[in-house]
């Protein structure tokens, strides 16, 4: 594929002859399709996942793990003839800037001209990019695609093939792809999930960065002016919702004067320099959902989200428009009559739209650079009803890894299975880490070791999803979410007012700007306090997770306190010593909630206890396939 717009177009005319696609007719949405999955391919596969190393102790307790001999014969027999009938594209595609020092190039073999399509939006594709490869060298990731539903002489096709086996395969030594059955996302553009994260971390952790799970937000001081890099990582339903398509605030109010994107949520951080770390992007597009999750939904969010539909793209699955009224009549996403009186959603709700990032109007320039961003800050963040307060400040990076090793939500309709469970999701990684999770979180440890402590970004611990007390989320999140990002920034720069808790550093009640907003003291109360009662209950959950990591988990050294977690609610101590031991077995790295004298003048209270060094995994051969080039077919033999 050769990646230009005359190739598009007439692939967008195939598909909409086909079925696959609609041509929207609005005037606000020209260039626009909506394209209907079949009900039975509307998600990830985790189930059909599978990390296939060459040791199972290699794939983790987080993975399905096959043998790898035995999942390519499987494989060689779903996808003999598979693609009969249909039409075979060869996508050569980066997942970041060509003229990056390290660019991560791939090769996706598809029957389906949905996928070319969206991989056109989703990353860099065609002459240009071979043309690089060419010019480098360079080694790429073969990735091969298949719907699964070949085609006899004269049979007639349906509008989004699919198949009810599905594989979803990696094979993380040699850096293959292999995907069989699904047209879905995740499934199919195997430039997403399955390379810029699954592949992507097992080739971090044996090149020294980390592949992760997030989005860049630039935000500017309305004193200072000056910017601060934050890297969010919040779980699948409030990642769009709530701060990448969080629209820039206007005159006067009480925000950052500027909120602007660097990229979506898939990415690299390396570093040039050893005390420093920076981000390299990896992923091109916006990928959304367009419907509205929480209390004081934000029309305007809502409104800016689909304005970036504006003039081009695609909608999938998605019914609705900038009038929050319901229509009376529309075609639901399996083309069926609906009426507001209906009792079922017009839209699945997994819907999402899709667009060129380069359509967001509040892009940020320095997602041009190839070289990307120095991070300031991270963000890990939740979804969950209680115990999470809504913003903590980690005391420093070993216990923003155990924020980030321990974080829950609430599973959502881009997994399959029930809605509503909680489960543990390391660093927002949990479906996507490649490779052993002990391991990967040793890497964590092993990777920010080598910087220096003081120029390592700050971690904090996010949840909009709080529940009051008279049960709806307390805090009023989308736009307003900006307020606790102000409050960051400050703390960044020294100058917003926190208490010490037995979680980390929490604002007090003044210290989140609330002028304008519509919000109670109780409803802000119960949005910033930590309730030990609840983190007491929460460490035995705690305690269970790491036991699932068997003999890999992470080990500190010296020994790290042992305590019992029924002590949690008695005070900042035995809170240290309740998170930092599971059992009387070390975890992650000692102290991790221990207070250690904090740097920034207003802390309301900290102590002087200082973690001890935390010691990182063994080390790891690289383990790399030889560099080939683009025209070495065996690779798909």
């Amino acid at each position: 594929m050769d990646g230009s717009e005359k190739e598009y177009q007439t692939l967008t005319d195939e598909l909409v002859d086909a079925g696959t696609l609609t041509r929207l007719t609005s005037p606000e949405f020209p260039n626009s399709f909506a394209a209907f999955s079949d009900p039975a391919d509307v998600a990830r596969v985790e189930s059909r996942t599978f990390i296939c190393s060459e040791n199972e102790r290699d794939a983790g307790f987080t993975n399905n793990w096959v043998d790898p001999e035995e999942m390519r014969e499987t494989l060689s027999g779903v996808f003999e003839g598979a693609m009969k009938g249909r039409t075979m594209y060869v996508i050569p595609f980066v997942m970041g800037h060509l003229d990056a020092e390290d660019p991560k190039f791939g090769v996706e073999i598809t029957d389906s001209g949905y996928v070319v399509t969206s991989m056109r939006i989703m990353a860099r594709i065609g002459t240009d990019v071979l043309r690089r490869m060419e010019q480098l060298d360079a080694f790429f990731v073969p990735a091969v695609h298949s719907v699964g539903s070949p085609l006899d002489e004269g049979q007639e096709d349906v509008p989004w093939p699919c198949n009810e086996e599905k594989y979803i395969v990696h094979f993380p030594e040699t850096r293959e792809i292999w995907s069989y059955g699904s047209g879905y996302g995740g499934n199919a553009l195997l430039g997403k999930k399955c390379y810029a994260l699954r592949i992507a971390s097992a080739m971090a952790r044996d090149e020294g960065w980390l592949a992760e799970h997030m989005v860049i937000l630039k935000l500017t001081s309305p004193k200072a002016r000056a910017t601060t890099s934050l890297r969010p990582s919040p779980p699948p339903a409030a990642r769009p919702t709530s701060l990448s398509s969080t629209p820039p605030s206007r005159g006067g109010r009480p925000k950052p004067s500027g909120t602007t994107s660097l990229g979506s949520n898939r990415g690299r951080t390396a570093s040039s320099e050893p005390s420093t770390l920076s981000k390299l992007l990896r992923r091109r597009p916006r990928h959304r959902l367009a419907h509205q999750r929480q209390r004081h939904a934000g029309h305007r969010q809502g409104q800016h989200r689909l304005h970036q539909l504006r003039p081009h793209r695609r909608r999938r699955r998605v019914v609705g428009g900038d009038d929050r009224r319901a229509p009376a009549h529309l075609i639901d996403w399996q083309g069926n009559d609906w009426t507001p009186d209906a009792d079922r959603p017009a839209a699945h709700p997994n819907a999402r739209f899709c667009t060129p990032i380069d359509q967001t109007d509040m892009l940020a320039d320095e997602y041009f650079d190839p070289e990307g961003v120095k991070l300031d800050a991270i963000l890990f963040g939740g979804r969950r009803k209680t115990t999470v307060p809504l913003v903590t400040e980690a005391r420093d990076w070993n216990q923003g890894i155990f924020f980030g090793a321990t974080l829950s939500s609430e599973t959502t309709a881009a997994q399959e299975g029930a809605v509503g469970n909680v489960r543990r999701d390391p660093m927002a990684m949990l479906p996507f880490i490649g490779y052993d999770a002990g391991d990967y979180l040793k890497h964590w440890v092993e990777v920010s070791s080598e910087a220096e402590a003081d120029k390592l970004p700050k971690i904090f611990l996010v949840n909009w999803f709080r529940r009051g007390r008279d049960g709806k989320i307390a805090w009023p999140g989308f736009s307003e979410n900006t307020r606790v990002l102000k409050w960051i920034i400050e703390r960044l720069e020294g100058t917003a007012e926190a208490q010490e808790t037995v979680l980390g550093h929490n604002p007090t009640m003044d210290a989140i700007d609330t002028d304008g907003l519509d919000i109670s003291e109780a409803e802000l109360e119960d949005s910033i306090t930590v309730r030990p009662e609840e983190w007491k209950e929460e460490v035995t959950g705690i305690e269970e997770w790491f036991d699932e990591f068997g003999d890999s988990f992470p080990h500190p050294s010296p020994p790290s306190l042992t305590s019992s977690s029924a002590e949690w609610a008695e005070r900042p101590s035995a809170a240290a010593a309740a998170l930092s031991s599971a059992g009387g077995r070390p975890l992650p790295c000692s102290a991790l909630l221990t207070p250690q004298g904090g740097e920034n003048p207003k802390d309301r209270r900290c102590g002087d206890q200082a973690p001890p060094t935390c010691r990182g995994s063994r080390t790891r051969p690289v383990r790399r396939r030889p560099i080939l080039s683009h025209a070495d077919h065996s690779l798909f033999d």
